[in-house]
């Protein structure tokens, strides 16, 4: 299918109270592809049964879509930087750095998502964490930020600096003290074998933190007892984690768990950059436990720079041939590939459904973070972030709060 044109010349309505009508789609609503209008009206999607019949109005705007999908923005749960910026590190210009990360991921389409800090001292989080802005004109919204540390195994902490590792010895406290507040954070990234306090996870879930396990040496009998007590996320299957052993598979052997509690999914994120995760893997995850994955970019600052090398934090690093490496070595630092890209990989390695491949990045990180009703659909009533797609599933136009905040030239 060509890509849709018609879509061009008609500017984003200015006026949010204007009733707009996009036209020739397909949308992703109800694990399928239909043939049906989209209504937008104040930021929404809405049902437009009653603009017929009981106001009997009819649109102010008509938008032909020229055949395109109009899926859901894609959700990022787990992005460390971008465009040059480094959440952890850039300090001084964090507010200016995560409005440029904001405004960069609209281009993949992803119109909402979590800014990420790595193990750091608790001086970092103390200043990083209320200058994070909670919106960006124009950029992609702010889910809350995701601590992917500092309470973790030191054994497993790949890029995490070691020095700055903590334990939980004093309960919600030594989380409160380390991070200042709580109120700022949306997931929180720790080792459960290093939680002593089993009343921990469950009072983080209980203030609306998601728990997720990770840079971890769990058993599996570890991480069940960490999902009894509320943990349900797994940060980026097999990696910072123990390899599966047939005796003892670790946390990823929570994807086929009997003692997880009956009407609980435990989510899992997964990088499928086409260099962290083996496509086999990538298989193996979606046909064991479909309806826990969550595609992350897991992304570093990297991300969105040309190919050359870049003076970023502590290492100049190098992007070449779509990888990122320490400059002059061949040591991989962390992944580049932006959302729109690893939905494409991950479709093509597993062979699943357009639909599929999309909610993997829409309505699963929604339903981990319980934001469903708001995040992740096309349902009545949810918030119009949404994307243009053609059916190689590349980025034609973002839309926030129904107004375009991208298009891809033609």
């Amino acid at each position: 299918m060509a890509a849709p044109t018609k879509i061009c010349s008609c500017p984003a309505p200015a006026d949010q109270d204007r009733l707009i009508q996009f036209t020739n789609c397909r949308l992703v609503r109800g694990h399928q592809l239909l043939r049906d209008d989209l209504w937008v009206r104040d930021g929404k999607i809405i049902n437009p049964e009653p603009i017929f019949f009981d106001e009997q109005s009819k649109a102010h705007s008509r938008i032909d879509c020229g055949g395109a999908i109009i899926a859901p923005g894609y959700l990022d749960l787990q992005i460390n930087g971008g465009y040059g910026v480094d959440f952890s590190y850039d300090t001084d210009t964090i507010e200016e750095g995560v409005a440029k990360v904001a405004r960069g991921l609209v281009k993949s389409g992803v119109t909402s998502f979590c800014p990420t800090l790595v193990t750091s001292p608790s001086d970092s989080y103390h200043t990083i964490l209320p200058r994070i802005p909670t919106a960006v004109p124009e950029g992609a919204g702010i889910l809350g930020i995701h601590a992917e540390g500092p309470f973790i195994n030191p054994q497993k902490k790949g890029a995490h600096p070691e020095n700055c590792i903590q334990t939980i010895d004093k309960g919600l406290s030594s989380l409160e003290s380390t991070y200042g507040s709580l109120e700022r954070i949306k997931i929180v990234t720790l080792a459960p074998e290093k939680v002593s306090d089993p009343q921990v996870i469950g009072q983080l879930v209980e203030r609306g933190i998601t728990v997720s396990l990770g840079h971890s040496m769990a058993s599996l009998g570890d991480g069940e007892r960490a999902v009894k007590q509320g943990a349900t996320l797994i940060t980026h299957l097999f990696n910072a984690m123990l390899p599966f052993h047939h005796r003892d598979p670790g946390l990823v052997g929570l994807l086929a768990s009997d003692a997880v509690p009956s009407g609980r999914t435990v989510y899992f994120g997964i990088i499928s950059d086409g260099v962290h995760t083996h496509p086999a893997a990538l298989r193996i995850a979606y046909r064991t436990h479909p309806q826990g994955l969550i595609l992350v970019t897991d992304a570093i600052s990297a991300l969105g720079l040309e190919e050359g090398v870049h003076h970023i934090g502590q290492l100049p690093l190098e992007v070449k041939q779509g990888k990122a490496f320490i400059a002059g070595t061949e040591t991989l630092c962390g992944s580049i590939a932006p959302m729109d890209e690893c939905v494409r990989i991950f479709r093509r390695a597993t062979d699943c459904s357009i639909v599929y491949a999309i909610e993997a990045a829409t309505l699963h990180p929604a339903q981990c973070l319980k934001i469903e009703k708001q995040k992740g659909t096309l349902d009545f009533g949810s918030d119009a972030d949404f994307i243009l797609l053609d059916d190689e599933l590349r980025v034609l136009s973002t839309w926030i709060a129904g107004r375009r905040v991208h298009q891809t030239a033609a």
